[in-house]
């Protein structure tokens, strides 16, 4: 009785909140007089309570504030999970003959969480989502655009064909109801002013020029290209 005289323990906190994947410090201090045996903190009290820390063993999440103190046993608990939540005392056990027993214990410390806090791997998967998230949508862009211009591109060819006036003859007829009809080629020097059969003076050529291009946005992703043909005829 007189080994343990003046000491005290003292566990000043009374609720404790912190957020998941945050670092919980719990606090405890005490008086050093020598007396024998360990300190411990202990989740909950009675038959189901659980150490939390002691100073042997091995405790990955759980560190000392300061260590090799002889009056100084807070501690920091890492990553703090759901399952962390309830009440901590820090106890201080003395030796006896049959084992150790309770000398003195804190008032206790209600931990709580608030929130969530986005913890490395919650971060790590919402990044890889983001990142799905995008590569469907350019994925998207680029199938729309790949069916709009199916039809665009058709159109580009043909107008490219007739604007560069490529080696394609244009071949047109020329005759009347009553006569056999004629072909020409429009590579020809067969002008109409170097003729001078009836029949050419009906038709002389054809000449097939593309329509203007439509504003982009008014065209439907089916539409084709358009032509129109242009007959001139002499003067009878």
């Amino acid at each position: 009785a007189q080994e343990g005289q003046g000491f005290e323990l003292q566990q000043p906190q009374d609720k404790v909140s912190v957020a998941a994947g945050e670092t919980l410090t719990l606090t405890c201090t005490m008086s050093s007089n020598g007396l024998i045996g360990p300190v411990k903190w202990l989740k909950g009290w009675g038959s189901g309570n659980e150490t939390v820390y002691e100073q042997k063993g091995s405790f990955p999440r759980v560190t000392r504030v300061v260590e090799e103190s002889d009056t100084d046993f807070s501690i920091r608990i890492r990553d703090v999970q759901p399952e962390d939540a309830g009440t901590y005392y820090c106890v201080k056990f003395s030796k006896r003959v049959g084992g150790e027993e309770v000398f003195r214990r804190g008032k206790g410390t209600v931990v709580s969480l608030h929130g969530t806090a986005l913890v490395p791997s919650m971060v790590a998967a919402a990044v890889v989502l983001c990142f799905l998230l995008l590569g469907l949508f350019i994925a998207l862009c680029i199938y729309r655009r790949k069916r709009r211009g199916e039809a665009e591109s058709q159109c580009l060819a043909v107008l490219a064909a007739v604007g560069s006036f490529s080696p394609v003859p244009l071949r047109c007829c020329a005759g009347t109801p009553g006569t056999p009809s004629k072909v020409l080629d429009a590579e020809t020097p067969h002008l109409p002013s170097q003729r001078s059969s009836k029949e050419d003076n009906d038709i002389h050529y054809a000449d097939l020029q593309p329509l203007s291009r439509a504003p982009r946005h008014s065209r439907s992703p089916g539409a084709a290209c358009s032509e129109y043909a242009s007959v001139r005829v002499a003067a009878k």
